[in-house]
């Protein structure tokens, strides 16, 4: 799918993700039917390393020129500190940041340390050590011109399809990877929380992810845990401070130096137009200049339209008819979540749906220009990578 002359861009996952442009041209392939791929076996992933060594490294954009380094240990003892620098072993920075930690029932969960380090140089490799201990590792920073490439993964989960679809992201190079909602699927069993930080470690010490929340991190318990996402906000801190908002659970950044901003919103908080998201949202876009910024892209994970009765009932925000000069809505899920795949769809199919096909597998990106963009769909069958255009 090529997308020309930008405006916006919307995606949830079931998760959505919305582009709004003006003016577009598609090419895509009709649906076509294939072998359907049952779910994957849950994979747990264990704890190899010491005490004090850092495990679920990962890394997400802090900031214009930040990027914030996020581990846990299982010492208490640790230092919250990043060493940092442009050559493997030397090490010409150190920040220092903060910790939390959290109990949830019998459960709970080591240190986890968060440490936002720059100001960074963009399209640099950087190496880095964790709590002054544990194997260095690496990542490249964003561009700050187009061309820019995003990862775009929904409904995540830790089985088996996890993992082919992580390598086949890994196949081709990316710069940032995109993630609205259902990362562990833990779903209150706390462990599982760190076996996923550990099953993906591998790729998200080395590029950025952002991420929002879906239905599978609420984890509510009347009364005892009645607020959610516990574990959630707790693992996994995003850029909402620096962007203004008062919530974990939506916010926004910029990449290639302000030509394109993107928002995670959140599905299951308050949104109406009462809401601190909706006024957040409101000040939000008002900062926005098309003129310096052409591309805006939206990530959350309910569907607004949409058109698999697994995920009806959706807000609609458009009059239901097809309009050159509205967004672009992509609903993609199926990661390796392990629940399966949601294959059952309206028919006839909507004269709005351009291409359907439920399958395990991740998006891409790829942002060329002020305006043009490219979308594909990278199919897994088993280990290998179809793409649907």
């Amino acid at each position: 799918m090529e997308i020309r002359c930008p405006r916006a861009f919307l995606l949830p996952l079931t998760a959505v993700f919305f582009i709004f442009f003006p003016g577009s041209q598609f090419a895509c392939a009709s649906e076509k039917e294939y072998a359907r791929q049952p779910p994957g076996r849950i994979i747990f992933t264990k704890h190899d390393r010491s005490e004090l060594e850092p495990q679920q490294v990962h890394i997400s954009l802090a900031g214009s020129d930040h990027m914030r380094v996020t581990w846990v240990t299982n010492d208490h003892n640790a230092h919250s500190t990043v060493e940092y620098g442009t050559a493997p072993g030397q090490y010409s920075a150190v920040a220092r940041g903060e910790h939390t930690s959290y109990t949830y029932f019998f459960y709970s969960s080591g240190k986890i340390h968060h440490v936002k380090i720059g100001p960074l140089e963009p399209d640099t490799i950087y190496y880095y050590r964790c709590g002054g201990c544990g194997p260095e590792f690496s990542f490249r920073t964003p561009p700050s011109t187009f061309p820019i490439e995003f990862a775009v993964v929904g409904d995540l989960g830790q089985t088996e399809w996890t993992n082919s679809t992580l390598k086949q992201v890994e196949s081709k190079d990316y710069d940032v990877f995109l993630l609205p909602g259902d990362l562990s699927y833990a779903d209150s069993q706390q462990p599982l929380w760190d076996s996923f930080g550990r099953l993906v470690e591998p790729i998200i010490n080395r590029r950025p992810w952002m991420v929002t929340e879906g239905n599978h991190e609420i984890e509510i318990y009347p009364i005892i845990y009645p607020h959610g996402f516990k574990a959630y906000n707790a693992r996994w801190q995003m850029p909402f401070d620096e962007s203004g908002s008062e919530s974990n659970l939506y916010y926004s950044f910029d990449v290639a130096s302000g030509s394109i901003h993107i928002f995670m919103l959140g599905s299951y908080t308050g949104f109406n137009s009462n809401s601190a998201q909706y006024k957040w949202l409101q000040q939000d876009l008002a900062k926005i200049d098309r003129k310096t910024t052409p591309w805006v892209i939206v990530l959350m994970h309910a569907p607004w339209y949409n058109t698999n009765t697994a995920h009806q009932g959706k807000t609609r925000i458009y009059d239901n008819k097809a309009d050159s000069c509205g967004p672009v809505y992509v609903t993609i899920g199926d990661g390796g979540n392990r629940e399966g795949l949601a294959m059952s769809y309206k028919h006839p199919a909507s004269p709005l749906s351009m291409f359907r096909e439920a399958s395990f597998g991740h998006g891409r990106l790829r942002v060329l220009n002020h305006t043009h963009a490219h979308w594909s769909w990278h199919r897994n069958n088993d280990t290998n990578s179809v793409v649907a255009r």
